[in-house]
């Protein structure tokens, strides 16, 4: 695999997130240096096409996507830092995943939750709108815990517009546009 060189904002970046991490005491800095586990690729991915493989832009305005932890490609997964072959294979060997919590429980058996929290950066578990619990709810732009039991509590939702058009109600325009990309296809 041919690497590409980093920008000085994306090598700032890395050494930021290196020396965060190593203070921490967490494991996570060996992921950001390489670990025995398999190659990993340092480089953040800096805009990712929507597309069934992908959700749009976090509420935070940045233009890189998420990844569908349920299809993205074992390439997809190895854009995000800290993923190597090992990471990917384990990604891969607990799909589908229903919600945010069985993804956190199960990477969890290979990394710390620091570790897990940094992958979720750059993943996502497609939402269910009838059955997502309120962790995988709260991937939803803009979807704190009090939104997301006001969208438990309106259960059952008729299609994932009847859906939209509840969390819409709570959200920017924008953040609602990213949801959309979020949801199981129904």
């Amino acid at each position: 695999m041919k690497h590409q060189p980093l920008t000085l904002m994306q090598t700032a970046i890395m050494v930021v997130l290196a020396v965060a991490l190593a203070a921490c005491g967490s494991a996570a800095a060996l992921a950001v240096s390489g670990d025995s586990a398999g190659s990993t690729n340092s480089a953040a991915p800096t805009a990712l096409s929507v597309s069934a493989n992908t959700a749009g832009a976090s509420d935070s305005g940045t233009s890189a996507a998420r990844l569908n932890l349920n299809t993205a490609s074992a390439d997809d997964f190895l854009t995000v830092p800290g993923v190597g072959s090992r990471m990917v294979r384990e990604f891969m060997e607990y799909r589908p995943y229903t919600t945010l919590l069985q993804f956190r429980r199960e990477i969890g058996k290979y990394v710390d939750a620091a570790q897990v929290a940094a992958y979720e950066q750059y993943v996502f578990v497609p939402v269910d709108v009838n059955q997502a619990d309120t962790e995988t709810l709260k991937q939803l732009p803009g979807v704190d815990d009090a939104i997301a039991a006001e969208l438990i509590a309106g259960r059952p939702y008729a299609s994932n517009d009847a859906f939209l058009t509840r969390l819409a109600t709570t959200i920017s325009a924008a953040q609602l546009d990213t949801a959309k990309t979020y949801l199981v296809t129904q």
